[in-house]
């Protein structure tokens, strides 16, 4: 089997604490997304479960062993990082057989185990070459074969990504998805991308300061996010917050007035780009900069000294200094508290 199980993990380098108690269960064959900000722990996260870091406190569970004091070479993990760390000297063949030949494999089963993974990366035609004549994807699809042979219980990906242009990224992904749904191996995956993490997981854990802010799948996290941090995390671009007043269940902004729960005080009313929409009743906003991408225009405004981004898939002949007036979805807002940020 291979979930993860994590029990109030904590990790300190000297007298600073980086990882404060986190607990997470990660099912078998589940991908999983670690992301936020640099600095926020989800490297530190994953170098714990692979044996790459000690744990000061807390365990680590791969199937149904506590892994903590095990070396990483026997908790049956397989990590990828941002480097691809291939040997230049070797090939690609011999790189993505190199850890079953240190584990004393024959040479038979080696290189079925090679032949295998290559066809699903389609690596075959490459086995014979060096790492310097492989484009920056066809490395990666190398380090990722490597994982693969090794037949694990849990892959570990370390922004496997980062090191690729835009086009690859995207391609990359899709790879990555398709590989995971034809192995069904358990996938824990760093990024500080959000684009990636909702495309490619299943879950995805949203982490800030050491502390996981929230656990779900991307559309309840894109949906339902339980305070401002995440709602302004997930989603490029990501929510307006825009400062209104609580009155008795009733939300105030400018001239414009929706349902709330009840309550008085001030509040920040959040709105996606995409559920603000043209109105002759609507907020009246003034247009700062225009970029059209094809499928979508991004507009970015000014309301009351506020920074507002609103998406149309129509096309409109903005100009800078415009001043337009858009109507906030009902159907679609989300309310926070002013004083904590916590989901109203």
């Amino acid at each position: 089997m291979g979930n993860v199980t994590i029990r109030d993990l904590r990790k300190s380098y000297g007298k600073v604490e980086v990882i404060h108690g986190l607990s997470l269960d990660i099912g078998d064959s589940e991908f999983v997304a670690l992301v936020g900000p640099s600095g926020c722990g989800k490297s530190t996260l994953l170098r714990m479960i692979a044996g790459l870091e000690p744990i000061n406190a807390g365990t680590v569970a791969i199937g149904d062993r506590v892994v903590n004091n095990l070396p990483p070479s026997e908790r049956d993990i397989a990590m990828v990082f941002q480097t691809y760390a291939l040997y230049p000297h070797k090939s690609v063949a011999e790189n993505m057989g190199f850890a079953l030949k240190v584990a004393g494999k024959s040479k038979s089963e080696i290189s079925l185990r090679v032949k295998e993974a290559a066809e699903i990366l389609s690596l075959t035609e490459y086995l014979d070459r060096k790492p310097r004549h492989l484009s920056g994807g066809q490395r990666q699809r190398v380090a990722m074969g490597r994982a693969i042979v090794r037949d694990p219980e849990v892959f570990l990906f370390d922004e496997p990504l980062s090191n690729l242009d835009a086009k690859l990224r995207v391609q990359m992904r899709t790879e990555i998805k398709e590989l995971h749904q034809r192995l069904k191996t358990t996938t824990v995956f760093v990024t500080h991308d959000q684009i990636e993490a909702m495309t490619l997981a299943d879950r995805i854990v949203v982490m800030q300061d050491g502390y996981i802010e929230q656990i779900g799948t991307p559309l309840e996290l894109y949906d339902h996010p339980v305070n401002e941090f995440v709602a302004t995390f997930i989603g490029a671009p990501s929510m307006n917050l825009l400062s209104a007043s609580l009155n008795n269940g009733t939300v105030s902004i400018g001239d414009q007035q929706f349902d709330g729960p009840a309550g008085n005080g001030e509040v920040k009313l959040g709105v996606r780009p995409e559920h603000l929409v043209m109105s002759e009743n609507g907020l009246p906003m003034t247009v700062k900069v225009v970029e059209p991408t094809g499928s979508e225009t991004m507009v970015f405004l000014n309301f009351e000294s506020q920074d507002v981004v609103a998406v149309f898939r129509e096309r409109h002949d903005f100009k800078t200094g415009q001043v337009i007036h858009l109507q906030p979805d009902p159907a679609h807002l989300h309310l926070f508290s002013a004083e904590d940020g916590k989901r109203l």
